[in-house]
């Protein structure tokens, strides 16, 4: 038995020995085979461990300008390219980068790099267009005598590092991968699929990435605004013909960034009169920020500066008046990051900052603490009785109008809304559908009547809530006083 107890046969002696044996077959064995690296080292005619790497990050929502970019490098005179996917464990989450590729070194259950599917993710883009972005993509391109590797990775769909798009170049000249990504920059400026768009932003899931949806406006006639005699005049000068005017404005030096603030009760029309400033001014990009897209006013404000002209429309703006940024950032109120952010401007950047809200109130000492960046306060009272007149006329387009009085109906209307009044004649079209079991021969006074009980059933409460400020007593319509139903007429906010 003694000689088990040798030094020489001990289990630490042993253990260092059959390594030293493993180690020895491994390297007289030769790595595995990697079809893929041999591929590209073909390519580039070099080995591509030895070359630099440059890299470009890009924000979550440049993933389909990335595409665009890179398809129209690759139409330009003879250049080609082959896309190759990489089989990697856990590719879609983990931030693999084109180094981490060229140098995999295989074993411990890991194979050699090699090809796989390309992964893509599809973008839904205006005009039911859907394009189809690499996610994980490796393109082998040829420039004339220039070769390149280029890497895509997208941002991740799930938690994980991968929060940002991502192109990584290798070149067997440094100097040509900086060519290439400078002119893939400058592609997504000039291809920008957000251009002209009508746009929200919102953040993505656990608020690691950025969220960008489109949107169509039904488009909305200068005849269907109905505010008081010049209010809409004032909103033109400030926006339509200034933009107009742009080139001359710049070349005599006037700045063209402005601001304007459309206040009022619910339902008098501001939402209604943005909306027909995106009509006039087509081509204009129109960013819609509320809701949680509120707390992003920096991105919205550099979005804007890149895709100027623009128009960057916060609603209900009232909303961030006291409301302040992320924890642990040293922000005060947000309303204030915007007003800086407008401020911070360039003087020929053509973005108009439109405001609304209900509680003027609450904004106005936040806005005597940055003077300066709105230019324009527009109110948009209650309609008065020839402004309820000409409501009627407007949301009574396409219906048989009999027995009426529009004279009662407007007297009987005082202190509603636009809104009001449009809610009040679509229940009285509806009244008059229901009771004729189709299309009515017409929408009576007495439908009219129905309608505007119905809406007070609630009280003081509802109607208010529906935008009408008239009190209680007064609000109680004769049954021979109808008024005239809405159709087709835009929501006024």
């Amino acid at each position: 038995m003694d000689h088990l107890t040798d030094q020489s046969l001990s289990p630490e002696h042993f253990g260092v020995a059959f390594k030293a044996f493993l180690d020895t077959v491994v390297a007289s064995a030769g790595p595995p085979a990697s079809p893929l690296l041999e591929r590209i080292r073909a390519h580039l005619g070099s080995d591509p461990s030895q070359l630099p790497v440059v890299a470009e990050e890009f924000d979550s929502f440049e993933h389909p300008n990335v595409q665009v970019a890179l398809e129209a490098y690759l139409a330009v005179g003879q250049r080609q390219a082959t896309l190759l996917g990489v089989a990697a464990e856990n590719k879609r989450f983990a931030a693999l980068s084109l180094s981490d590729l060229l140098v995999r070194v295989p074993g411990w259950g890991r194979p050699p790099l090699g090809e796989g599917p390309v992964d893509y993710v599809n973008v839904h883009l205006p005009g039911e267009r859907v394009l189809a972005c690499v996610q994980f993509g490796l393109y082998l391109v040829q420039d004339g005598p220039t070769r390149l590797v280029v890497l895509v990775t997208g941002p991740s769909d799930r938690m994980g590092p991968r929060v940002k798009v991502r192109v990584e170049a290798l070149a067997t000249q440094p100097a040509h991968a900086q060519a290439f990504l400078r002119e893939l920059v400058e592609g997504m400026r000039r291809l920008n699929v957000y251009r002209g768009q009508v746009l929200s932003l919102a953040p993505g899931p656990m608020g690691m990435s950025l969220q960008v949806a489109f949107h169509h406006l039904p488009p909305v006639a200068r005849s269907d605004v109905i505010l008081p005699d010049g209010l809409l005049e004032r909103i033109e000068h400030q926006t339509i013909a200034f933009a107009e005017q742009a080139d001359w404005l710049v070349r005599a030096g006037r700045s063209l960034k402005r601001g304007l603030l459309l206040y009022g009760p619910p339902g008098t029309g501001k939402t209604l009169s943005v909306m027909y400033l995106v009509s006039r001014m087509p081509g204009r990009t129109t960013i819609l920020t509320t809701g949680r897209g509120m707390g992003m006013i920096q991105t919205v404000a550099q979005m804007a500066r890149t895709l100027a002209p623009a128009m960057v429309v916060l609603e209900d703006v009232d909303l961030i008046a006291e409301q302040r940024g992320q924890p642990m950032q040293p922000t005060g109120p947000l309303l204030f990051e915007l007003l800086n952010e407008m401020d911070g401007l360039r003087d020929d950047c053509d973005v108009i900052f439109v405001l609304t809200t209900n509680r003027p109130d609450i904004l106005e000492p936040a806005l005597a603490a940055r003077p300066g960046r709105i230019d324009l306060v527009v109110e948009l009272p209650l309609p008065d009785a020839a402004g309820r007149q000409r409501l009627l006329a407007l949301y009574g387009r396409g219906l048989e109008l009999r027995d009426l009085d529009h004279a009662a109906v407007v007297a009987q209307t005082e202190g509603a809304s636009p809104a009001y009044i449009k809610e009040l004649l679509r229940k009285a079209a509806l009244l008059a559908a229901l009771e004729a079991g189709g299309p009515p021969p017409a929408v009576l006074g007495r439908h009219v009547a129905a309608a505007f009980e119905q809406l007070n059933v609630g009280g003081q409460l509802a109607r208010r809530i529906l935008g009408f400020n008239q009190p209680e007593d007064t609000t109680r319509p004769a049954a021979h006083a109808p008024g005239p139903p809405a159709v087709g007429f835009p929501t006024v906010m």
